[in-house]
């Protein structure tokens, strides 16, 4: 790899320097590896779950043997996660279109949602495309108040709409604007916030991509009633082809299951098409190829900081998600970015990334994703909308040593650029 001497000591100073962090990263992947592996052994996980089922898919016992693996290792009290589910949007969709019903309100607490939910929700696109907007749900949403949750404010939306207030929504990850990711805690004070004044009557929704197997516990109770996440991500270990799962209370999990399939048949369908044998092996890698992206994340911030970008979150912050943003300046440094990672990746490692109209978002989008999974983000990628200022945002590593050398050949390409 083209990778100067100079750029390699500093990534041996970064490693040094980030081993207290790489440390705790480290112990929480442990805490939440044993959690795994108990899950694992009471529910009895055997050879004979990894059989594929066809058609209706009745009597798979791999596939409800992973729905309730899904929901204690969430700590939820149901759940489902399929390979019918075909990325976060979609896995967001179910949930949304599972809660909603015409003439509710959909209230974001935490600003304006990830681009590609935008047209599900109704906010772009053509109208007649099925968005919720076309069934009748309003929408509404509370600014964010110094890149965090306005708890005060959220409380007079939640009043003011409380008539018609059917989900609250949470984003924890940042999506595409530069804000901290929310950690659990957070979270749950949003959700005990709706729920003081609304009652049980609304659900407090939380788009949980980017976030899993990060701290100790998902945000799941403590006034929560739904995480949704996608298996190309986090929970998925980098070993999931395609999936996504609902986790959450008993009767937020059964509406979401009837969208999933239809009313009356629920999760008690769904073929497996061969794909249990990977979801488990995801679910039993994903705290430690969480902790690997989690290393490969601190240790762009510290290498970035050096050469003096401004990046969110510090090198020396712990994060509630895998993703960290690298501001670029210019069109050509977040290309250019975005083409030293490609560089450094197992596939596709001779492609040259460029901008392009990408489906579902509104300015150009420049991607590096060279993944053995097309799309995974928890393998090491990079991807950012072309508009100022100009923020890559990075994710993934399945090793830290691959991802450690995706950042030098990434530096490298933005020193010369």
């Amino acid at each position: 790899m083209i990778i100067s001497e100079k750029l390699r000591r500093m990534g041996a100073e970064a490693e040094e320097a980030l081993a207290d962090i790489f440390k705790k990263i480290d112990e929480i992947a442990t805490h939440n590896t044993e959690k795994v592996l108990d899950v694992f052994r009471e529910e009895r996980v055997s050879e004979s779950m990894f059989a594929a089922s066809t058609g209706y898919g009745y009597g798979d016992m791999g596939r409800d043997a992973i729905d309730k693996i899904a929901t204690r290792i969430f700590g939820a009290e149901a759940g489902f996660m399929r390979p019918s589910i075909l990325c976060g949007t979609h896995a967001l969709t179910v949930g949304l279109f599972g809660l909603l019903r015409p003439g509710d309100t959909m209230l974001s607490l935490t600003a304006s949602p990830y681009d590609t939910l935008r047209e599900v929700i109704g906010l772009e696109g053509e109208a007649g495309n099925g968005s919720l907007a076309d069934y009748g749900v309003s929408y509404a949403e509370v600014e964010l108040l110094d890149g965090g949750i306005d708890y005060e404010e959220v409380a007079k939306a939640v009043e003011k709409y409380k008539d018609t207030l059917k989900v609250a929504f949470i984003q924890r990850s940042k999506g595409y604007l530069n804000r901290k990711t929310l950690t659990v805690a957070e979270i749950e004070k949003a959700a005990t916030v709706v729920k003081e004044i609304a009652g049980d009557k609304v659900f407090v929704v939380v788009d949980n991509c980017y976030g899993e197997f990060t701290e100790e516990r998902e945000p799941v109770g403590g006034g929560v009633d739904m995480i949704i996440g996608s298996l190309i991500k986090n929970p998925g270990g980098g070993m999931a082809d395609v999936g996504g799962y609902i986790a959450g209370t008993a009767r937020a999990v059964e509406l979401a299951g009837y969208r999933l399939t239809c009313p009356g048949v629920g999760i008690e369908m769904g073929a497996s098409l061969g794909q249990n044998r990977n979801m488990l092996k995801g679910l039993f890698y994903a705290p430690h190829t969480v902790a690997e992206a989690l290393k490969t994340a601190h240790f762009a911030a510290y290498v970035f900081e050096k050469l003096g970008y401004t990046v969110s979150p510090g090198a020396y912050e712990m994060r509630s998600d895998i993703i960290q943003t690298i501001q670029l300046g210019s069109a050509e440094g977040l290309v250019s970015f975005c083409q030293g990672i490609q560089s450094a990746s197992p596939i596709d490692a001779f492609v040259s990334p460029e901008a392009w109209d990408m489906p579902g978002y509104n300015d150009p989008v420049v991607m590096a994703a060279g993944a053995f999974v097309g799309g995974a983000s928890i393998e090491l990628s990079a991807d950012g909308p072309v508009r100022p200022p100009y923020t890559a945002f990075l994710q993934g590593g399945l090793t830290f040593q691959s991802g450690k050398l995706g950042i030098l050949a990434a530096a490298e390409k933005c020193i010369n650029c």
